[in-house]
């Protein structure tokens, strides 16, 4: 489908949404579906919900958030279900303020924009369908339409709540152009939208000196004043603040603990009672989710002053911390890396890792139990210490762990510094920890202490990146000699064999019984730790799989074992070392040398993700490392 009729496709669509009808035919619409009269926090919990929701580990996972917020299952769990679930139910926290605290990039804002877009999708939806009286400049719900002395019935026959009262430009409307015929009164589908201020606003702070409370609940319009003769006529008033705009959703309050107090005291009728005051009108009726961001350090000082007491007893605060993962955190380096023009940069295998870990690190609470580069391990789901460590225990112990540390954008930062730089196409592990190191030269607030614990994290990170490329690089080798892998092996399954039947062995050259060659045994037995007392016990569980194996039909390679393959994967480099060491450090290899390293280099390549160019680097920094 070409462009242009793509648009014409999309325009298509957005006509095919439309509805315009009377009120009669609007409570028909309600008696086959009571949910579009929903309250805002009720369609926002069901617009949550609609995406999926699963349980992992005793703990819900909503897949709404599952695109753009990562590592933060616990905090959105928490949110869905003490907040949004329980709003929904019109439970008494419905009538507060939310207010998402947490540090800088930790997602705050990610979160409430994330629910705003969500919000303007899912009213295009059937299940999200939302409807408003036309012509009403806050798209209020029809149903307040219906006397208050018949809603008690007219809420029982359509199975509503029916909660505030029509607007002032409603009432008048009602009266002047239907005569008080509340069913001839024109109501059409509304589609939330923040950029056309349908159910979604958004303030924010500016200078209190010029910042106006009209900005909040609207303003006279001095133009029609001469023409209706008096402040107190709705078509004399402008109903576009930010609080009449968002009717019906979400308001979204940026550092809302910046905002000069007078504005916030607003918040309190509206959110205790739904209602709030504008100009010379009685108190207009309002339905919205109120939603407010600060972090850590605003709140403290907030919660302080003994003047915030009422509206801090409107609040529900909800901690947003950074992920502890690892795995999530190179997520997040991944999504804003593909938001940007870095996209099309290769970074070489384990460098956003690697970054990710120093983050994480530096976030950790430390604890007696273990020690931090464990503690990051049994967080990110590795088997550390199985058994022995509950990870629940450690995350008991600092129920604010990850309210500090290096944030995801300070990374981000230091990998362009680091493109920049190098003026490359690809980029390392060491390039961004070098960039990181040189980044903390730059930051005037970190003190000397703090600069000495982060340097410590990066050469903690170093370490873990030297061990997993060694590795790695150890792998393709073997990947490359697998002939010698499996030959290995085969020789190795011969002896075991031989020990647990208590048999002897052939020599191939002489043609002599000879008995099991223990030497070679427990060179590979040695490799993953199995000790001189337990040898018999694997012997002979390899014996077993061997025999089940062959039960089935089905051929003992050296990878069906996955700890015996560890084991012959590490023999195999131990004897490769010195051919490693040499291959990646001569200048001028021999020719079967060369043929060596381009086998392994073309494994790095094909099999682990490598570039040609970090996959050259890659083999000389191994080779330095096995040279130490």
């Amino acid at each position: 489908m070409s462009l242009a009729a793509r648009l014409r496709a999309y325009k298509q669509e957005e006509q095919d949404l439309y509805w315009e009808g009377t009120f009669e035919q609007y409570l028909g619409l309600v008696e086959k579906n009571p949910n579009i009269a929903n309250t805002a926090h009720a369609r926002v919990y069901d617009m949550i919900v609609s995406a999926g929701v699963e349980e992992v580990d005793g703990h819900k996972i909503y897949h709404f958030f599952d695109d753009e917020l990562f590592g933060l299952q616990i905090p959105l769990e928490r949110l869905v279900e003490e907040y949004f679930h329980s709003a929904a139910r019109r439970l008494d926290v419905r009538k507060r303020i939310l207010l998402l605290m947490g540090p800088v990039s930790g997602g705050k804002s990610s979160l409430v924009t994330l629910l705003k877009r969500g919000l303007e999708a899912y009213s295009r939806t059937d299940r999200g369908a939302a409807y408003g009286i036309k012509g009403c400049p806050m798209h209020e719900e029809p149903l307040h339409l219906i006397p208050h002395r018949l809603r008690p019935e007219m809420e029982r026959e359509l199975n509503v709540h029916i909660e505030g009262d029509l607007c002032p430009v409603c009432q008048l409307r009602l009266e002047e152009e239907f005569g008080g015929d509340i069913l001839r009164v024109p109501v059409e589908r509304i589609l939330f939208s923040e950029t056309k201020r349908i159910g979604i606003g958004t303030f924010s702070p500016s200078d209190p000196k010029s910042q106006d409370i009209a900005d909040l609940t609207g303003s006279v319009d001095f133009s029609t004043i001469a023409e209706y003769g008096s402040e107190s006529d709705p078509r004399a008033f402008r109903f576009d603040g930010e609080l009449n705009k968002a009717n019906r959703g979400i308001l979204e309050m940026q550092e809302m603990l910046k905002i000069d107090s007078k504005f916030l005291y607003h918040l309190l009728s509206l959110t205790q009672e739904g209602n709030f005051k504008a100009g010379r009108f009685a108190l207009i009726s309002a339905d919205e989710l109120v939603i407010a961001h600060t972090n850590e350090t605003e709140y403290q000082a907030f919660i302080s002053n003994k003047k915030n007491e009422a509206l801090h007893s409107r609040m529900v605060v909800m901690p947003i911390p950074y992920t502890l993962r690892v795995s999530d955190e190179v997520r997040i380096y991944e999504k804003l890396i593909q938001q940007s023009d870095l996209r099309d940069v290769h970074i070489a295998p384990h460098g956003l890792r690697t970054a990710a870990i120093f983050s994480v690190l530096s976030r950790l609470k430390e604890s007696a139990k273990a020690d931090l580069m464990k503690k990051l391990k049994l967080y990110d789901g590795q088997d550390v210490e199985k058994g022995e460590i509950d990870v629940k225990e450690l995350q008991a112990e600092h129920p604010l762990e990850g309210m500090s540390g290096i944030d995801p954008r300070y990374v981000i930062n230091r990998i362009s510094s680091a493109l920049v730089k190098s003026d490359a196409r690809c980029i390392n592990a060491l390039d961004i920890l070098r960039s990181l190191k040189d980044g903390l030269d730059q930051h005037a607030s970190i003190t000397s202490a703090d600069k000495e614990r982060l340097l410590n994290f990066i050469a903690m990170a170093r370490q873990e990146y030297d061990e997993v490329v060694k590795k790695e690089v150890q792998k393709a080798f073997v990947y490359s000699y697998e002939e010698s892998a499996q030959t290995l092996f085969n020789n190795y399954l011969d002896n075991v064999e031989a020990y647990c039947n208590r048999q002897k062995l052939r020599d191939p050259i002489t043609d002599e019984e000879v008995d099991p060659d223990e030497t070679l045994m427990r060179s590979v037995e040695e490799q993953i730790g199995v000790s001189e007392n337990a040898k018999t016990e694997f012997r002979e569980e390899i014996l077993i799989r061997m025999s089940s194996y062959a039960r089935r039909g089905k051929v003992f390679r050296y990878d069906s074992h996955e700890r015996l393959k560890e084991a012959i994967e590490r023999k195999l480099f131990a004897d490769l070392k010195d051919v490693v060491k040499i291959t990646t450090n001569t200048k001028t290899p021999d020719p079967d040398q060369l043929k060596r390293i381009n086998q392994v280099h073309s494994t790095l390549v094909d099999k682990h993700g490598y570039c040609p160019v970090c996959a050259n680097e890659v083999l000389k920094y191994v080779g330095s490392l096995l040279n130490r």
